[in-house]
């Protein structure tokens, strides 16, 4: 298959993945204390977290790459108007998730790792997350839905309730297990659409297995 240009920005998916991984497991290095199985992700890219130098180096590929990813993955599928309307809704929200995700995490960042949520920029923190979550649910379930109807979206339609799953098991997590192991459950929910954009690189990289002149491999 001969692939074109917005084929191969699909792998920036795959590199947003290995970047935030990487924050994940090394940024910690550079904090002192931290617990990743009772401590958020966020807490190591707080302002006043002694991690989020290092944070930002390693992660400096995560969001740029996420949102050009699917920005391109949005576009890729504006094109082909055989693939179902629902799943062309659901990148589409799942797209302005990821902006609203990095747009929004950057303007409102946390002020202080593991404290109360007090501030003006914090409480707007967490209404951002709140719009990415909504966003993420709502988008995930159209693209199962999508799955289930037709055939050429199954694949990203299981990958879909794969994080969909993972997100519901953060969720309910972080609400059942003891304070301990909050960080456990919490990775759940944010690996599910880091991982998720890899996946839709990965389709876009493949054009999503539809042939240039419409018709499915």
């Amino acid at each position: 298959m001969k692939r074109k240009l917005i084929n191969w920005i699909g792998l920036t998916g795959i590199i947003s993945l290995l970047s935030y991984t990487a924050a994940v497991i090394f940024a910690p290095m550079a904090y002192p204390g931290y617990n990743w199985m009772a401590q958020a992700v966020s807490d190591l890219s707080a302002e006043t977290a002694p991690s989020r130098v290092l944070w930002n180096q390693i992660a400096a590929l995560y969001g740029k790459c996420s949102i050009v990813c699917v920005t391109c993955v949005s576009i890729f599928v504006s094109e082909h108007k055989r693939l179902p309307k629902a799943f062309r809704i659901g990148i589409y929200l799942f797209t302005i998730m990821s902006w609203i995700s990095g747009v929004g995490y950057a303007m409102f960042p946390l002020s202080d790792s593991g404290n109360e949520i007090t501030s003006y920029p914090e409480v707007m923190h967490m209404a951002v997350t709140v719009l990415v979550v909504v966003l993420s649910i709502v988008s995930l379930i159209l693209l199962i839905l999508s799955g289930l109807r037709k055939r050429e979206t199954r694949t990203v339609g299981i990958f879909a309730a794969v994080a969909f799953g993972m997100m519901m098991a953060g969720a309910i997590g972080i609400n059942l297990v003891p304070a301990e192991y909050f960080g456990i459950a919490e990775r759940f929910s944010v690996f599910a659409a880091v991982g998720f954009t890899a996946v839709l690189g990965t389709a876009l990289y493949n054009s999503f297995h539809i042939r240039e002149e419409g018709t499915e491999e």
